[in-house]
C-alpha cells in the first residue's frame, strides 16, 4: 500500500527537477531484494520480486513519470549532485522500473500489429528485461546555457555526441553503488550493445568498484571468470564501410549472448564475394518481410558447452559457423540464417 507524505513530497522540489508524486512506504528493515539478481537473456526476475520491491515515482524534465528502486533513486541523487557541483553536469532519470506486466502489453501489441517474428527480434522478452529490478537507469542530460536555461539531450543519437560527460559520469558511478551494465565490446556476454547511459545499482560500492576498475560485466563477476576476449577480423570491403561491418557484428554478438555455455572466440568478414544479388534473392525468400537490399556473411568460431544443449555437440570447437545478415534501404541489419557447414 502506498502513501503520500508532504513533507517528502516537499523536500523531493529541492532535490531534483522533477516533482515528486509517489513514495513507496519503506522502513529500516533490510530489503527482501537481492541487489545483484542478474536479470538478462538467459535469466528471468527472481520470483516475488516485484511484491517485495519498493519504489518512488518522480517527473523528469520532459513531464515523463519514472519509477525506480527507493535506494537506487537515493544514490542517483547523490550521484546527480555530485556530478552537478563538480562537473556542471545536470543528469535526469529517462526510464527505469518497468512491470512484467507492462512489457507483456507491449509484447502483445507489437505481435498483433508485425506479427510474433518481428516482436521477438525487436521487444524483450516479458520477465527478462533488467528494467523489471527498478535497479537499472537508463539517464540523459541537460544541458546548461549562459543564459542560465537548460536543453535536454534526451535522444539515444544527441546523446552518443558527448562521449566526454558520459566518462565524467561513469568515474563517478562505483562511489555511489552504480556499474557501467552494457559495455563496449562485451556485446556477446550481456546481449546488448553499448550503452553509456544505462546503470545498474547494486547497493555496494565496493564490488561496483571491483566491476568498474576492472571492466567486467555484471555476467562475468558473478561467475568469477572474465571472458576470453574474442577476435574481430573486418577484412577489407569495398561495399561497406567499416561502420556497417561492426554494426553487424554486434547483431551477431547480441544474439549470442543467448547462446547458453558457448564461449565466442572470434567473427571475421566472410568477403565482399558472398555479397551477390543470386545471395541476396536467396536471403529475401527465406524472410517472410523479404525487402532486403543488401546481404553479408559472417564466419564465426565458438566452443560448446561441456554437456550437450541443444543441438551442439558437446565440449566442440565450432569453425566457420556462418552468420547472414541482411538488411534493407531503411532499415539495420538482421540475422536471416544462421547455419554450419
Amino acid at each position: 500500500m502506498k502513501r503520500i507524505s508532504s513533507f517528502l513530497l516537499i523536500a523531493a522540489l529541492f532535490l531534483t527537477c522533477g516533482a515528486m508524486r509517489t513514495w513507496a512506504e519503506r522502513d529500516n528493515s533490510a530489503s527482501q531484494i537481492d541487489y545483484l539478481a542478474l536479470v538478462n537473456k538467459l535469466n528471468a526476475l527472481p520470483k516475488d520480486w516485484e511484491g517485495a520491491l519498493q519504489t518512488v515515482t518522480i517527473t523528469n524534465s520532459v513531464g515523463d513519470e519514472v519509477e525506480i528502486e527507493a535506494k537506487a533513486y537515493d544514490a542517483y541523487l547523490a550521484l546527480k549532485k555530485d556530478l552537478e557541483e563538480n562537473d556542471g553536469i545536470y543528469l535526469e532519470l529517462d526510464s527505469a522500473r518497468r512491470s512484467v506486466a507492462a512489457q507483456q502489453d507491449i509484447m502483445d501489441r507489437f505481435i498483433e500489429k508485425y506479427g510474433a517474428d518481428y516482436a521477438a527480434k525487436t521487444v524483450a522478452t516479458p520477465g527478462y528485461s533488467e528494467h523489471h529490478t527498478g535497479l537499472a537507469l537508463d539517464l540523459y542530460f541537460r544541458l546548461k546555457g549562459g543564459d542560465g536555461k537548460f536543453t535536454d539531450v534526451y535522444y539515444n543519437e544527441d546523446m552518443v555526441q558527448y562521449p566526454e560527460v558520459w566518462e565524467k559520469v561513469q568515474t563517478r558511478l562505483a562511489d555511489y553503488g552504480f556499474i557501467l551494465r552494457y559495455l563496449d565490446g562485451k556485446e556477446h556476454i550481456t546481449g546488448y550493445g553499448y550503452e553509456p547511459w544505462h546503470i545498474r545499482y547494486l547497493n555496494n560500492t565496493d564490488i561496483a568498484t571491483e566491476i568498474m576498475e576492472k571492466g567486467l560485466t555484471l555476467e562475468e563477476y558473478l561467475s568469477g571468470k572474465k571472458a576470453v576476449d574474442v577476435t574481430i577480423d573486418l577484412g577489407k570491403s569495398e561495399i561497406f564501410s567499416e561502420e556497417d561491418l561492426r554494426e553487424a557484428v554486434v547483431q551477431i554478438k547480441c544474439a549470442f549472448a543467448s547462446w547458453e555455455g558457448c564461449e565466442l572466440h572470434s567473427i571475421r568478414y566472410a568477403s565482399d564475394e558472398c555479397c551477390t544479388d543470386e545471395k541476396l534473392t536467396w536471403l529475401n525468400g527465406l524472410s517472410e518481410d523479404g525487402n532486403y537490399t543488401q546481404a553479408a556473411e559472417f564466419l564465426m568460431n565458438f566452443h560448446s558447452p561441456k554437456e550437450q544443449v541443444l543441438a551442439w555437440e558437446a565440449d566442440t570447437e565450432y569453425t566457420d559457423f556462418e552468420m547472414w545478415l541482411a538488411r534493407g534501404e531503411d532499415s539495420g541489419w538482421e540475422i536471416v540464417l544462421q547455419r554450419y557447414g
